[in-house]
Order: C-alpha cells, then structure tokens, then sequence
C-alpha cells in the first residue's frame, strides 16, 4: 500500500476534513440538517422537497384522520445529542399545509466536557396553513450542555400550536436539575411583524437554586398558540378551558394561562412525572384542536 510522504520522508498527514461554514470535523460533533418542504395538494398536505443529512431520517406522512394532516415523525436513531452535536431543521409549510410534527422518543442530551449540543430550529408558515408541534419532551443528562433555538414565522392566516417540554434530567438515576447549562430561545413572528419571546439561560451544576421555584418539579412545559384570525371569541372561551385543565390535578400538575401582546394564549407549567405530563398535554391538545379547527384528538402512532 502506498502512503504518502513529505519531502523529509516522513508520513504524510491529511488535512481536517471541513464542512461548509464550521471547523474541522475532529473540533465537532455530527452537523446534520433536515430540510421539508410541505404544500397542500387539493386533499392532503404532502412533501414537495425533503432533503436528511445524518443523524437525521424521515418517514413519508401518516395521515390519522380525514384531515389531510401530514403527521410527521422526527427521527435520529442516534439516541441523543452529544457535545459538539450542530443539529438543524429547516421547514416550510406552503399555502393551507396542515402538519403535525412529534417524536417517537425523547430527546437526550449526554455530558459533555466542553461543547454545546446545539439544536436549531426554523419554520416559515405560509398563509393560511396550520402546524402542531408537539415533540417528546427533551431529558438533559447530568454535565450536558444544550442551546436549542426555535424560530417560527406565520404568513396572514396561518395557525400555530407549538409544545416545549424539559425534564429535570434522568430522575429515575437520582439525576434532578444536574445539566451544566442549558439554553432555550423561542421566538414566533407573526405575518404583522408582532413577536412572542420566551428565552432562558440556566446554569443549574454551577448555580445552586438557578431553576428557582422549578427545582422542586420533574417537567417544565411551555404551549403556545398563535393566530392573528382567530377571534377573541375564542381565544376566550380556550382561555378558560385550559385553565380550567390545569386545575384538575393539584398537586401533581401546577401551571397556568395567559394572553400575549400578539393575538394568542401562552401556557406554563411543571409536573411531578412523565405521565402526569403527557395526560396534561393531551387534554389540553384535544381542547385547542376541538376549539380551534374542529378536529378531534389524535391517537398518535410511533414507531
């Protein structure tokens, strides 16, 4: 086998293999990009353009109802994030597209010594379309390191439902509140220019009592609705059945519901466990899908 030598007879290194716009690959992680692209053809909302770089996979649309709803599987069968993980998504949804988007698992984030865990996260809605967000929630490891980013822009008419959840770290391993930090940017643009911010920066390994009234719960959610059309009408009347749902388990569920500058509502909420969570979650999707489109609730399927 031939190897390549230097003028002083010495093996010959390669050079760091780059990848456009980041370091050598031996300083990072995997930086894998999702890109989809969703138009409604007449009947049902399907993919006009995919494209997955490693860890990222997707499958074709499932359909679970007479919708039309593209309900979307976000998979990396990697298991999780490691330190120096650059994971991005790039998505579109075209005029009237309906998708629903979640995650066969939750979302782990492993120790890291050094580098971030980086998630980015882009969605433009075009007018009139509709898009549920609702992914497992995300378990940040003892001494990991997570910046996640989502950014979401709605065209005139467009509907939002997004779902945020943080477990406190793996609780079954005795692990509560031990992540080296962890960073959150949320940030909906409505077609009119209006915004909703939620941004946190936590460093709970190295500030004792950072995650403040938190500390003493598993889950931390956020839920938000958005959509300049909807009537106040019924921002109220959903107002009031939510609260309403997160009064229904005191004690193992604690939050509450507020209206934003822009036209919406905005939920926070902690949980004593993973089950307490979800039955939260469900019961107040089925509200705001009954509500706000007349739709039933969805049984979803994850595999």
């Amino acid at each position: 086998m031939h190897v390549p030598r230097d003028a002083a007879g010495s093996p010959r290194r390669s050079s760091p293999r780059t990848i456009h716009g980041a370091g050598p690959t031996a300083s990072i992680g995997r930086a894998g990009k999702l890109t989809v692209d969703y138009v409604n053809d007449g009947t049902r909302t399907v993919f006009a353009r995919t494209n997955a770089r490693t860890p990222w996979h997707l499958l074709p649309p499932i359909y679970l109802d007479e919708s039309g709803a593209a309900y979307t599987l976000l998979l990396n069968p990697s298991g999780g994030l490691v330190g120096g993980d650059h994971l991005s998504i790039d998505m579109r949804l075209g005029s009237e597209a309906h998708v629903l988007i979640s995650t066969p698992s939750a979302n782990r984030v492993y120790r890291s010594s050094k580098d971030d865990s980086v998630q980015d996260i882009e969605i433009r809605l075009g007018p009139g379309a509709v898009l549920e967000w609702v992914p497992e929630a995300t378990i940040p490891f003892a001494g990991s390191r997570f910046h996640q980013s989502i950014h979401v822009t709605l065209g005139q008419g467009a509907t939002l439902l997004l779902w945020d959840a943080i477990a406190a770290g793996r609780i079954a391993c005795g692990e509560r509140w031990a992540f080296t930090s962890l960073k959150n940017d949320i940030r909906i643009t409505t077609a009119s220019g209006s915004s909703l911010i939620e941004r946190y920066d936590l460093s709970s390994a190295t500030e004792p009592g950072c995650v403040g009234l938190a500390s003493e719960w598993d889950y931390v959610a956020s839920l938000f609705m958005v959509g300049e059309e909807v009537g106040d009408d019924l921002w109220s009347r959903l107002e009031n059945e939510l609260a309403e749902i997160l009064d229904r388990h005191p004690g193992l569920v604690l939050g509450g519901v507020s209206r934003p500058e822009i036209s919406g509502l905005a939920v926070k909420l902690v949980a004593r466990s993973a089950p307490d969570l979800a039955a939260t979650c469900d019961a107040l999707w089925t509200a705001i899908r009954r509500i706000l489109w007349g739709l039933p609730p969805v049984a979803l399927r994850k595999y």
